[in-house]
């Protein structure tokens, strides 16, 4: 049986579990389980990560861990009891998991590596706290490194900032806000800014030195000197390099590697230099041989420098390759450093070309403590430290130091009966007070050890030799007394042997009788002569004699008229000697009684770091004076405690505080002090008023604090010593005390007075105070001193008065004190707070300190457990918000509202402040209990406070909801804010509906409020949909979704509205819209019906609901275009509003304006989803022209859909559709008027007249297409743009446009254009979007593109389409299929505009336009066998069925699709196919001689592939099929209706054996030699063909027919007589009127002759060349002939002849033709499928057939034109008519044809 369990509730999975048994749950290794039931070793539960699955697994799979359960039962969380820094470890590692495959996948290969080690790092720390085997402080280091760890991850991956406190999570319901936004600011600005570090350290690490002629050691000595006060800072940090210029100790790192400690920030500046000097140890003579001398000397080698500004700059890592520089003269070595720095370049060289010291140098910042914790590899592999020359900037209390710095300045030596100068070298010793040599403690640098003498340079030949040599002689302090320096001087002779003699000494004691040290700066040693052999080990001997120069007696003139001495400086850096004699003086007091007074006023004048040295001494000494003799010493006394207290506020002493704090604690012993003290400081303030100079009385004030300690100890010492006597004279002194400060504090004086800067001091330090007073006096007690101390203070306040700003950072320091969290003393001292607070609120000035104030104020408050504060707390909340709650919020309001400052930390600081106070407003509010809100509201007097109160609340709350208020990554505090506003609007609603409904209605206050509960729901921190699954659960845990409260609200709100509602409509018809597109199902439930309530209202008040619907579309447009609302939206608002008004008496119209509202969301919930995609292609264009037909067609938005129209025209731009681009254009500028009306800016046009826009757009219409290849369109456009100027009389742009109109013919003439294929495709299926769903389209192929091409794009395009591979129309089950089906096939086009197209001597360049522009009609061709197929002969049952396709609008139009409005189908009998191939191949073969006798073609091979095909396939049957087929008795016999069909196709054969015999003989004319047998060949096939035919000759009708060919030359089309040809072009001419031949000028165009060269020309005179080429389809089914394939006699003959030759009629057709031109704009624009690549190339010259194109006449009816025949366009006329009987009336006279090179006769 299954039980709930009770301690069994969380665990992690050991091993994975299939979960195969029935019910059973699989798990993952490592998923967590909550489990809610067990039974005999199984449990059921569900995994965390998916709670919704719940199932059984077995126990044993499972590890428990401890948990605590929250809100037991159904609906209980478990949250595990571990360290929270392991709980969010662990739910952090599991989001990222998740992000970090997605990082891969979005190609951001470097930061998924990076999060890849972070997260293993993490798992590793993770492991190490789990263990548990840490030390306390490891512990911590390693919590602190994993909480640094998540917290880059979570930014790096745009996470959300998690609050912490000790490195746990913090959660936001058990602190107050105020302290949750301190923790969150303290968190964001760490990772903002991190604070610059005081102290910087510099690491160098030598590599090598680089040099071509070494062979000596070297010792290499780096130092950081100061260029501008010419200074080492540092001590020498010395390496020695091996004879290849490699460390000697390689092993040993701390030898080459150290770190400069305490540098400043001071010297991180330009003239800081890191100065290298180089020595070697060899001969004196770098070049000398190698001789029998064996001593080895000192010598100088270079010296190389670095400006550690560069270091800054440079990348920290980098190595340096130092230039290393000689001086000229070795006597200035002691200043090469300084001659580089000024580059004195006379005095330097660099010491080889390629010499070079190779170092790391680099810059550390922070502590030294903080740098081993982050260098750990640096410190353990061993580092030398080499210290600053003195104390750093700021000295550490218990730093030990004790280095006595010795620097070898210069010397003066005789030549000592020497020609030549000395060679002098010094050694150096340190001798202890028994004259022992110290081992170890001379040191040449760090780096190296000490050791126990040093050996100095040696300068070549110089008796007054500068060495400016460093040592070091860290000597410890009890070695100091009696200890001395000796320096001897010797000689270096460079002669064999090499020898050093001794030829003086010089020594200086350390310690002076007195116990002073030997003073910093440089002495003049004297220099005692010696011989050579002298034993000094007897040091008493030589000590007794003077030392130096400056204090030798005045009558031992011989040793000072001595020239040679000896000069060093020294510096003393000790933490426990002293140089200063007045320091001693004090300290031995007692001695020197007499002194005491002289030495009391010395002390200030005394070195701040020598009395912080002796500071427990000095102040046992006040002390001990003080209970001496007090009344002596007592002022004095008091003034030095002073000065000392004042000397550790400075900066550089401050972490002494803790050594006085410890001393008062531990080693203070006067207790009889206090009186004294207390004495002095009333004296002290009762002077204050009456005093000429306060600058002493600010002093003592300053240190105040200290004073008090000093007093409230000494009091604690004598109670405890004495019981407690004199406690009420005690209190009496101190009451005394606080009498004398109210007085002075009560003057009242200008800001600038002495008196009140005094005043300014004293406030400053008054806080500190407290927890003093606090150890004898009661909380009460000293809350009562604050309170009238406080009040005290002058109230009236000056506004520029600087002493407002000082009480009010008193006030804050009070409220931070220990003092204020004590419940007691806070509510005496919370009412003068408050007072204060608000006078500064009130009046706006100092903000930020106000902000900090009522920061720590709101911190303190806190609700218990249960909900309920204590009545203390219920208590100061109330008189918080009587006083402060107003001002707050004015306060936020004006604050948001100012203009932002331009500097950035003033805009930091401004930002503070403001989310200080709004923290504040939150804490206040969320502490308000139900009580508190009804006391609030019952406090306002009228109706217009509480008006102006919620105005003013509820435009706070909206500024808190703006994204700007926190940080993007603040989400806590975002929904901290939240739900204070929820809770609050709540609590505020019921005020509203009480005051303000019915007679007492207010729009503004309801306006305000809706708007604000608008805004709440859609804030992007509240979008729980967007968020991971886990951030979801724990936000609905902990606060529910406050969308659906907020929503439930609005609802509630809305229906007390009554009548009232109708102020609300239309205006938040669109903020509600908002609210229904979040995507919250019950959300939407509850607010979409607020529209049929606005419907219902609407309709009572105007009888239509026009308003709600325009209103509704609007919105809709820009609200689904930024992502909202989705196809559930649409169905549920669908479902919903139709179910509520069913029972509407205005149903119907309430219907249609759902359908109209459901269809538009269709279509842009489309237009959204296609232009999420990358790149433009047709589903976008088709979608935006959907839409923008939809906006014009069926919702007449003008606005609306001109906007579209320019995001059409955006798009057609990007794909380089430029002719769409310009007809899309042209739907906004036939939208213009040419007025002067002006328009207000839109879009990107500028405000400008109507005629200014219009002109504009035909400029930018004209040049695209100009661009798309469209001249004719753009010329019109001119025209219209000339004709406008011209009324103006704007010549000059006239001129411009006419010069443009004729750019445009030249580039029609002379630019060659590709012709474009059109294909039809279908779509069908559901899953396409409604505006192709079971629709099917034309559109035309880019540039170049085939059928293959075009449909792999439409496939690319729509990646799940499944292509169709028939053409049949599809049924049923595919229309309604979940699926797409595509199909797709070429069609050919059926141009309108027949007139150009059978025009003679209309150049090709011309007719293509008409050819493929303005096309409405499509065509396509299936072959099929209907019958019996007979297998000898198939021809008998070919039939064909034409498919006409009839566009919505013509292409190209403003999209490159269009969709079929019409399907037209006829089938075409086999012997009407027959005509038609036979028709088609005549016009190909006549086109292609043309173009051969023109010389149009390049080669002649077309002509003649084109011959070779048609012979071959007639002597192989071709024709002869067509005989056995149409020919035979039986089949006119069956098919009497088709005698006349049968003549015609006889007449064609015949007629094609007469184009081949001419077309054989053009042949011969052009055939390069080498196809001369092929022509041969060609030749001998004719004459079978023939035979095979059975023609002899041809009959009279056949030659009798003009072999027309098309473009002639434009005279010939106005005579229109046709001629009749031969091939060496000889002429004939026939008389005849015009009226004679009424069919030529109607087929004239496609006839088949050209009189287009010399040979070939009629009787007007020469024709002109064509560049057309007819194109032909010889295959039945690409076939682009028309259905019928002759004209009746009747209507032949009774067509009218051609008016070509009327100029009425050429004016009819110019305007015919620009009519044709601009055709789309005629139609309405339709939905349409468009095509975005370039526009293609046309086929082949054999596919497709203009022939074909039906001819409009103006005289026949809409049937007949239907069944007018393409035919007539290649036979001849004259041909016709001798097969129909022409009227006898008309004479022909016939030519033969004759062979080239002869010319006929001519008859007259």
């Amino acid at each position: 049986m299954w039980i709930p369990t009770e301690h069994e509730k969380y665990g992690v999975v050991l091993a994975s579990f299939r979960g195969t048994v029935q019910h059973g749950l699989p798990l993952e290794i490592g998923d967590t389980v909550q489990i809610l039931e067990k039974c005999e070793g199984w449990y059921r539960g569900f995994i965390l990560k998916n709670p919704n699955v719940k199932g059984i697994f077995p126990s044993s799979y499972i590890h428990l861990k401890n948990a605590h359960v929250k809100n037991k039962g159904q609906f209980e969380t478990v949250i595990p009891v571990e360290d929270s820094v392991i709980t969010e470890m662990t739910s952090t590692l599991r989001d990222w998991g998740a992000m970090w495959k997605q990082l891969y996948v979005k190609n951001e290969g470097d930061l998924f590596h990076r999060l890849w080690h972070v997260m293993n790092e993490i798992l590793d720390l993770r492991r190490q706290v789990l263990v548990g085997h840490l030390t306390h402080d490891r512990m911590r280091d390693v919590k602190q490194h994993i909480t640094a760890r998540l917290d880059w991850g979570n930014e790096q991956l745009g996470l959300d900032l998690v609050p912490r406190r000790e490195f746990s999570m913090v959660d936001p319901d058990e602190i107050s806000v105020t302290e949750l936004y301190r923790l969150m600011e303290h968190r964001h600005r760490k990772k903002e800014t991190p604070a610059p570090a005081s102290t910087h350290h510099l690491s160098v690490h030598v590599k090598s030195l680089m040099s071509v002629n070494l062979g000596e050691e070297l010792e290499v000595f780096f130092h950081i000197y100061d260029g501008r006060e010419n200074r080492p800072l540092s001590e020498r940090f010395f390496v020695r390099l091996n004879k290849s210029g490699l460390p000697k100790s390689p092993e040993k790192t701390e030898r080459q590697c150290t770190l400069f400690v305490d540098l400043g920030s001071s010297d991180l500046r330009k003239d800081v230099y890191i100065v290298v000097h180089i020595i070697r140890i060899g001969r004196m003579g770098a070049g000398e041989k190698k001789n029998l001398c064996s001593v080895q000397y000192r010598r100088p080698f270079g010296c190389a420098v670095v400006s550690i500004a560069d270091l800054l700059t440079a990348d920290s890592k980098d190595d340096h390759l130092l230039k290393v520089y000689a001086c000229n003269t070795e006597s200035e070595w002691y200043q090469i450093h300084e001659n580089i720095i000024k580059k004195a370049n006379s005095r330097y060289n660099l010491s080889g070309s390629n010499t070079g010291l190779a170092v790391a140098l680099q810059l550390l910042h922070g502590d030294i403590e903080q740098l081993r914790r982050e260098y750990m590899v640096l410190f353990t592999r061993g580092v030398s430290i080499t210290r600053k020359l003195g104390f750093s900037d700021v000295i550490m209390p218990g730093e030990m130091r004790n280095d006595l710095y010795i620097t070898l300045e210069k010397g003066e030596f005789e030549k000592g009966g020497k020609s030549v100068a000395r060679n002098v070298e010094i050694t150096v010793y340190v001798l202890d007070i028994d004259g022992q040599i110290l081992k170890s403690h001379v040191a040449a640098g760090s780096g190296e050890p000490g050791g126990d003498e040093y050996h100095s340079l040696v300068l070549y030949h110089n008796n007054s030799p500068r060495w400016a040599e460093q040592i070091k002689l860290p000597i410890p302090v009890d070695m100091f007394r009696g200890s001395h320096v000796r320096f001897e001087f010797r000689h270096c002779s460079t002669k064999d042997k090499g020898e050093k003699k001794l030829f003086g000494y010089s020594f200086v004691p350390l310690m002076q009788e007195d116990g002073r040290t030997l003073p910093d700066g440089t002495h003049e040693l004297i220099i005692h002569k010696c011989e050579e052999n002298t034993n000094l080990a007897d040091c008493s001997r030589y000590l007794k004699q003077p030392f130096s120069k400056a204090n030798l007696p005045s009558n031992n003139q011989t040793l000072k008229g001595t020239k040679e001495s000896f000069w060093i400086t020294s510096f003393l850096c000790s933490t426990k000697l002293t140089q200063n004699g007045d320091m001693l003086d004090l300290l031995k007091w007692r001695a020197h009684p007499e002194r005491i007074n002289d030495s009391l006023s010395k002390l200030k004048e005394i070195d701040g770091s020598e009395i912080v040295k002796f500071l427990q001494d000095t102040l046992d000494t006040l002390f001990g004076i003080l209970d001496e003799s007090s009344q002596r010493y007592g002022l004095k006394v008091f003034d030095s405690l002073v000065h000392i207290i004042n000397l550790l506020q400075d900066s550089k002493f401050q972490h002494f505080k803790p050594v006085m704090d410890t001393y008062i604690e531990s080693h203070f012993a006067g207790a009889l002090s206090y009186r004294d003290l207390i004495k002095v400081l009333k004296w002290y303030v009762d002077r204050i008023v009456d005093a000429e100079h306060q600058d002493h009385i600010q002093q003592v004030l300053k240190a105040s604090e200290y004073i008090f300690k000093y007093i409230i100890q000494s009091r604690r010492l004598f109670s405890l010593a004495t019981g407690g006597q004199n406690e009420e004279e005690f209190r009496v002194c101190i009451h005394e005390l606080f009498m004398s400060i109210r007085f002075f504090l009560s003057q009242e004086n200008k800001g600038t007075s002495p008196v009140a800067q005094t005043q300014a001091v004293f406030l400053r330090t008054f806080p500190a105070v407290y927890g003093e007073l606090l150890k004898i006096f009661t909380v009460r007690e000293v809350a009562g001193f604050v309170r009238e101390t406080l009040s005290s203070l002058p109230t009236t306040i000056h506004a520029d008065c600087p002493l407002e700003a000082i009480k009010l950072q008193c006030i804050a320091k009070t409220v931070e004190s220990q003092l204020y969290i004590n419940p007691e003393s806070r509510c005496i001292l919370l009412p003068v707070v408050l007072r204060v607070l608000h006078a500064h609120m009130q009046e706006q000035r100092d903000l930020v300190m106000c902000a900090r104030i009522l920061t720590s104020m709101l911190s303190l408050i806190k609700k218990e457990e249960n909900g309920s504060a204590e009545p203390v707390v219920s208590e100061e909340v109330e008189l918080i918000v009587e006083s402060l709650l107003g001002v707050l919020l004015r306060t936020i309001l004006e604050i948001s509202n100012r203009p932002q400052p331009a500097g950035p930390a003033m805009r930091l600081q401004f930002q503070d402040v403001t989310g200080e106070f709004v923290a504040c407003l939150l804490a206040l509010l969320r502490q308000m209990s139900d009580r508190h809100y009804q006391q609030l509201l019952q406090a306002f007097s009228n109706k217009d406070d509480l008006r102006d109160f919620l105005l003013h609340i509820f435009t706070v709350f909206r500024i808190l909801i703006r994204p700007e208020m926190f940080p993007k990554d603040w989400t806590v505090m975002r929904l901290v804010t939240n739900n204070v506003i929820i809770t609050t609007v709540l609590y505020l609603s019921d005020a509203l509906r009480k005051n303000f409904l019915n007679d007492k209605f207010d729009y503004k206050v309801w306006d305000s409020y809706f708007y604000l509960s608008v805004i709440f729901i859609n804030q992007p921190c509240l979008q729980l949909e967007s968020f991971s699954p886990s951030k979801r659960k724990k936000i609905l845990e902990k606060y529910g979704d406050m969308r659906v409260m907020m929503g439930c609200e609005i609802f509630s709100m809305w229906q007390n509205l009554g009548e009232h509602k109708l102020n609300f409509i239309p205006a938040m018809i669109g903020p509600f819209l908002e609210v229904t597109l979040v995507p919250q199902p019950d959300l939407r439930n509850v607010m979409i019906p607020i529209f049929h309530d606005m419907m219902d209202w609407e309709q009572r008040r105007s009888g239509n609901f026009k308003q709600v619907e325009a209103k509704l579309i609007d919105k809709l447009d820009s609200l689904m275009s930024e992502g909202k609302g989705d196809e559930t939206y649409r169905e549920l608002f669908n479902s919903i509003l139709l179910k509520k008004i069913e029972r509407e008496t205005w149903r119907e119209s309430g219907i249609s304006l759902i359908a109209t509202v459901t269809r538009l969301m269709e279509r842009l919930l489309d237009y959204r989803d296609c232009m999420k995609l990358g790149e433009v292609d047709g589903k976008k264009i088709g979608c935006t022209v959907s839409l923008l037909n939809f906006y014009k067609t069926e919702l007449n938005k003008e606005e609306m859909y001109i906007r579209y129209i320019h995001k059409l025209y955006d798009l057609h731009l990007k794909a380089q559709n430029y002719t769409e681009a310009s007809y899309t254009l042209l739907l906004y500028d036939e939208l213009l008027e040419w007025s002067d009306r002006p328009l207000r800016e839109f879009l990107n046009y500028p405000m400008q007249s109507e005629w200014q826009r219009k002109e504009y757009l035909h400029l930018t219409i004209v040049q695209n297409f100009d661009r798309g290849k469209c001249w004719e369109n753009g010329i019109i456009l001119c025209r219209e743009l000339a004709d406008q100027y011209e009324s103006y009389y704007d010549y000059r742009n006239l001129s411009k446009m006419r010069m443009m109109e004729a750019s445009l013919y030249d580039k029609i003439m002379d630019q060659q254009r590709l012709e474009p294929e059109f294909f039809r495709v279908g779509f069908y299926g559901k899953k396409f979007p409604f505006f192709l769903r079971n629709k099917e389209f034309v559109c035309r192929g880019h540039d170049y593109e085939r059928l293959e091409a075009f449909q792999q794009r439409m496939l690319n395009e729509f990646p799940h389409a499944i292509a169709m591979q028939h053409v049949n129309q599809p049924d049923q089950t595919i229309y309604q299929a979940d699926a797409q089906y595509l199909q797709i096939y070429a069609v050919t086009p059926i141009p309108e505009s027949q007139d150009v197209l059978q025009r003679d001597g209309v150049p090709d360049n011309i007719k293509s336009f008409y050819k493929f522009n303005h096309i409405w009609r499509f065509r396509y061709d299936r072959p099929f066998h209907k019958g019996t197929k007979d297998k000898e002969n198939e021809f008998k049952s070919l039939w064909v069925e034409r498919t006409t396709l009839t566009l919505v609008q013509s292409l190209p139009g403003i999209s490159r699709w269009f969709e079929v409005e019409k399907r037209e189908l006829v089938e075409v009998s086999p012997l009407e196919n027959a005509i038609e191939v036979i028709e088609n191949k005549n016009l190909q073969l006549r086109t292609l001689i043309t173009q051969c006798q023109s010389r149009q073609m390049q080669n002649i091979n077309p002509l003649t592939m084109c011959l070779n095909g048609v012979i071959d396939a007639a002597v192989n049957g071709g024709l002869a099929r067509y005989q056995e087929a149409f020919f035979v008795k039986d089949y006119i016999m069956n098919h009497p209706e088709d005698g006349e069909k049968i003549g015609r196709l006889r007449e064609l054969m015949f007629e094609q054996a007469h184009i081949l015999e001419y077309g054989l003989a053009v042949h011969e004319k052009f055939v390069p030699q080498d196809m001369r047998p092929l022509h041969k060949k060609l030749v001998d096939q004719f004459h079978l063909m023939k035979s095979s035919l059975g023609i002899q000759e041809f009959p009279a009708y056949v030659r009798a027919s003009p072999v027309h060919f098309t473009n002639g030359s434009p005279r010939t089309c106005r005579n229109s007589v046709p001629s009749i040809i031969s091939p060496d072009g000889g002429r004939s001419v026939t008389r005849r009127s015009l009226l004679s031949y009424p069919a030529v000028n109607r087929y004239s165009s496609s006839s088949l002759s050209s009189q287009a060269s010399n040979e070939v020309s009629n009787i007007t005179g020469q024709s002109e060349s064509s560049d057309e080429v007819f194109n032909m389809q010889p295959s039945p089914s690409t076939s682009s002939l028309s259905s019928n394939h002759s004209a009746s006699p009747n209507v032949t003959s009774s067509a009218p002849s051609s008016a070509r030759g009327s100029p009425q009629m050429a004016e009819k057709h110019k305007h015919s033709r620009e009519n044709a031109c601009l055709s789309p704009r005629e139609r309405p624009v339709s939905a349409i499928f468009p095509n975005p690549l370039d526009p293609a190339q046309r086929a082949p010259a054999h596919q497709i057939g203009d022939t074909t194109l039906p001819r409009s006449d103006p005289n026949l009816s809409a049937p007949d034109k239907g069944k007018t025949l393409c035919l007539a366009y290649i036979f001849s006329v004259s041909f016709t008519y001798t097969l129909r009987g022409a009227p006898t009336q008309h004479s022909h006279k016939h030519s033969k044809i004759h062979p080239p090179g002869e010319s006929p006769p001519v008859e007259h």
